[in-house]
């Protein structure tokens, strides 16, 4: 079996990483046995987050008496102190655990650091003291934010949106974190279910021995394919290249990284949560976000002054009033059908 060290944590993970957000769309009974067979088969450390409703549940419900046979991610997205607690305790609670192998502060807009004001990392590093956090990490879409992570030196690892249709920047960014022994670890390695062929896709991260991929997994077909790599790893072939230049010229300019770069909007568009929304729609419960707020959001779209700022700031140069206008679409159609079946 491949494995991968995560940079100074010292932490040596199954290159197959288990990604628990789509969990969230399946119920209790198939996400434990999918947990077990993942556990059973080597696939031994699962990435989960505060966020994702009732995901940490299932985990503490399925290894609450395998504990110590796994390496449990989960994130914080508190911008408060107290939020902080709040959340590790609620996260402790329902993984059944008194450890967290590595605590992550989930996509913030900055990297918390010692004295910035915020108090988070030094609530991060009472935490560790009390052992109830045993390393530290960051989440993020901002390349900013991530390279003020890697050169603060402050953190264990990083997550960030890697695969195949990385850009030249993500290319770097790894090989970044490689060279200052961080720990990097590739969310959406699927590219959030752009990319359909798994084995091309684990072929492509394999090239990156210091590369750990996540994979987000809800069906039990998933999980046999990527448990099947693991004794037989997908070998990068010119079938495999010529997939990757076929999407990479299909599928570069759909794809929103959810960086944040294109704000603020004078419109006042929450775009990189609206031109995630198609993707949103498919990797979590539908109910999280077919909502009244996010319907307000969605309408918002459609106040677009085409003034091409958005635009202009993507650092992967995507269309991004045309992605809003067909995410807008998208949803739309989704809430329509909400909307027969709940008159």
């Amino acid at each position: 079996m491949q494995t991968v060290r995560l940079g100074k944590s010292g932490l040596i993970v199954p290159k197959n990483g288990f990604g628990a957000l789509p969990i969230q769309r399946i119920t209790l009974a198939e996400t434990v046995h999918l947990l077990h067979k993942a556990l059973d088969n080597g696939m031994y450390y699962f990435d989960t987050a505060r966020f994702y409703t009732d995901s940490e549940e299932k985990l503490g419900t399925a290894f609450a008496d395998r504990r110590d046979k796994v390496i449990i991610s989960t994130k914080t997205g508190a911008t408060r102190v107290e939020d902080f607690w709040s959340q590790l305790e609620t996260s402790l609670r329902l993984l059944r655990t008194d450890y967290i192998d590595l605590y992550q502060f989930h996509n913030l807009a900055f990297c918390p650091k010692p004295g910035d004001g915020t108090g988070l990392y030094e609530a991060m590093l009472e935490a560790r003291r009390q052992g109830k956090v045993r390393h530290i990490g960051l989440t993020n879409h901002r390349l900013a934010v991530a390279h003020e992570a890697i050169d603060s030196g402050l953190y264990e690892t990083l997550q960030f949106p890697f695969s195949y249709l990385a850009s030249d920047d993500e290319l770097a960014l790894a090989e970044k974190c490689h060279q200052h022994d961080m720990g990097f670890i590739a969310m959406k390695g699927l590219a959030g279910g752009l990319i359909n062929h798994a084995a091309t896709a684990y072929a492509y991260l394999a090239q990156f021995d210091y590369v750990e991929p996540i994979w987000g997994i809800q069906r039990e077909s998933e999980l046999d394919e990527f448990i099947s790599f693991q004794d037989n790893p997908p070998v990068l072939t010119d079938e495999m290249r010529a997939r990757i230049e076929r999407d990479r010229q299909e599928l570069c300019g759909d794809f929103c990284r959810g960086c944040g770069y294109c704000q603020p909007c004078p419109a006042g568009i929450e775009i990189e949560s609206c031109n995630r929304m198609y993707l949103f729609l498919r990797r979590a419960p539908y109910n999280v976000y077919l909502t009244d707020e996010f319907y307000e959001k969605m309408q918002q779209t459609t106040q677009c002054i085409g003034c091409g700022q958005c635009r202009s700031r993507c650092p992967y140069n995507l269309d991004t009033p045309n992605l809003l206008k067909r995410n807008y679409a998208d949803f739309m159609e989704h809430w329509s059908r909400k909307e027969q079946l709940n008159p």
